[in-house]
């Protein structure tokens, strides 16, 4: 077993539905945890498709709840997005960029392949004070209620079989290999070191 938990890092784009869902789960299965988001803002589906509704970071999620509740209460509450707030809020109090994180990890999940290039690329460009690896795996999931809900999932069963072994680095690439047989999902992975 190793000898300190597991330190862990979900990101998606704006640190809202993918990334959140991940959080929920792996908090309630006791892993130390974060969720980011890599964009350079955080956008929600508006009342139109190309309408997205845009915050900053900074932003807190009751306050972009009360902004929503104001702006059109119905569109929002159907569409799911008042709900992803809610629990959004019980978990922290507002999105928080990657990029603006020093904090050291095992394992940084991501949740599209763009967020992976975005997170790869600040990981390469940092200094590297410690040289300590941190491994970089892609779950691609959609962004839906019920995707963000799966790819959690999967997610949790990837760091419940990192969390047991004997050494993380040689039994990665058997795990990634086992997940990918029983979810027909590819994995992109790669190591960085801070």
């Amino acid at each position: 077993m190793p000898s300190s938990p597991l330190r862990v890092a979900v990101v998606c784009m704006s640190n809202m539905n993918r990334s959140m869902e991940a959080h929920s789960i792996l908090m309630k299965k006791g892993f130390s945890v974060k969720s980011f988001g890599a964009g350079s803002c955080v956008r929600l589906p508006g009342r139109a498709s190309n309408l997205p509704v845009v915050y900053d970071f900074s932003t807190k999620y009751e306050q972009m709840c009360k902004d929503l509740l104001h702006k059109d209460g119905e569109c929002y509450r159907s569409n799911g997005v008042l709900h992803i707030l809610g629990r959004n809020e019980r978990i922290k109090p507002h999105p928080e960029r990657f990029q603006e994180c020093r904090d050291p990890f095992d394992v940084i999940f991501t949740c599209v392949e763009n967020v992976y290039d975005r997170v790869v690329a600040d990981l390469c460009a940092r200094e590297q004070e410690t040289c300590q690896p941190v491994h970089v795996i892609n779950v691609d999931i959609d962004d839906t209620l019920e995707d963000a809900t799966l790819g959690s999932l999967i997610i949790c069963e990837l760091c419940q079989g990192l969390q047991q072994a004997d050494d993380m680095e040689s039994s990665l690439a058997e795990l990634l290999l086992a997940a990918e047989g029983k979810t027909g999902r590819s994995f992109l992975h790669t190591v960085c070191f801070y």
